[in-house]
């Protein structure tokens, strides 16, 4: 949506509002979505320059970085809070947002009901898949969660007819809400901060199955204190990062027989065991009725891909990245009997993200000088394909 901004002096300046991204499943920082094809987070600097310094044989394994955009708090006349960006010159236009898409509408439904705050909406259900005598908000946090949206408001097409219904994977929600308060609390309201621009890697996907895997043995960078370190190293210790190289940091798989998304977060992926790993892997290739057999040689395929660059690149270190790994949870109507599709290779997607903490020679505020491939993210991808090869042969 575009909307009218004011400068010092008085001139209209265009600017984006932002809308919570429907589709995150892990990581702490609020991931907002630009345009269809666009989304952005907030900008550290250590991760700007590993976008701008990519080496290309990486480039098919990240997102695209499209730039930076400025962005500022902004309320309107009822007290409702949302993030503006205001494009830089470098960067081509703002893109119109329709009104009507899911996430304002969500959004402005749970501010419309609960204030500013953006607090628990009655209307939005929450669906335990198993009971815990938690507060609901720490219950939310801590268990698989469906999220349904069976509100009218929420699943009308641009017409106003009557569209199918719709589910949501909540983190990114509650991210953005997190996000909200702490630009809140801790900054004035015209405060500017900077975002980088990625690429929507999810757009082309009708319901995108998402599994969100932290990578490597070791999570914390070297600019991490003592008491950070001594955190990172205990729940890589407590959970298959020590023993496999690789943990769920967050999932949604849809399930085509219920017509909602499965959604995992990052405390039932610490939580796991190698066996529990490995059964996830095989939920998350399972759209509720079969498993889909057809995506296991591809995703095999690409993770072979990425090692071989992976052990090209000497001296980087991709502590606390994620690797995610994509496909449509809408099957090709020409799909046979037999699982296949008529159309060819079904569409998967690998991408690394989160690089706030990777280091390389010749990176600005390098503080440790390493050799060598990452034997810890090495480590991960081996055994992550060797559990995709265990379940394809146990098929």
């Amino acid at each position: 949506m575009v909307v009218q901004d004011s400068t010092d002096a008085g001139e209209a300046r265009v600017g984006v509002r932002l809308e919570p991204f429907l589709h995150q499943v892990g990581g702490h920082l609020s991931v907002m979505k630009y345009d269809e094809h666009t989304v952005c987070k907030p900008l550290i600097s250590q991760e700007q320059r590993f976008y701008e310094s990519l080496p290309l044989a990486m480039k098919r394994f990240t997102p695209q970085y499209k730039g930076t955009i400025t962005v500022h708090l902004q309320k309107d006349s009822r007290g409702h809070l949302s993030l503006v960006a205001t494009p830089l010159k470098e960067n081509r236009g703002p893109f119109k947002v329709s009104t009507e898409s899911a996430a304002v509408a969500i959004w402005q439904t749970l501010q419309q009901t609960t204030g500013s705050s953006g607090g628990a909406h009655p209307l939005v259900q929450w669906q335990l898949a198993h009971s815990l005598e938690e507060r609901p908000a720490t219950s939310l946090l801590r268990s698989e969660f469906h999220l349904n949206a069976p509100v009218s408001t929420l699943v009308e097409d641009v017409k106003g007819n009557q569209a199918e219904r719709r589910s949501f994977n909540p983190w990114g929600l509650q991210c953005h809400q997190a996000h909200l308060t702490r630009l809140c609390t801790e900054y004035p309201e015209n405060q500017r901060h900077r975002f980088l621009l990625l690429e929507n890697v999810v757009s082309q996907y009708k319901h995108p199955c998402i599994l969100d895997l932290k990578m490597g043995t070791r999570q914390h960078g070297d600019d991490a204190s003592e008491e950070k370190k001594a955190r990172h190293m205990h729940k890589c210790a407590q959970s298959t990062s020590a023993c496999l190289g690789v943990r769920i940091c967050g999932m949604q798989v849809y399930q085509v027989d219920k017509k909602h998304f499965l959604c995992k977060d990052k405390y039932y992926g610490r939580k796991l065991s190698v066996e529990g790993f490995r059964q996830a892997l095989h939920q998350f290739l399972h759209d509720g009725t079969r498993l889909r057999m057809e995506l296991l040689e591809p995703i095999q395929c690409q993770l072979r891909a990425l090692l071989s660059v992976i052990r090209s690149q000497s001296s980087y270190r991709f502590y606390s990245s994620s690797l995610l790994i994509i496909y449509d949870g809408q099957e090709p109507p020409e799909r046979t009997a037999h699982g296949s599709s008529s159309g060819g290779v079904s569409k998967v997607d690998i991408r690394m993200i989160d690089f706030a903490h990777t280091t390389y020679k010749g990176s600005w505020d390098e503080r440790n000088s390493y050799d060598g491939p990452d034997t810890g993210y090495i480590f991960g991808l081996e055994n992550l394909i060797q559990i995709l090869q265990d379940i394809q042969e146990g098929e």
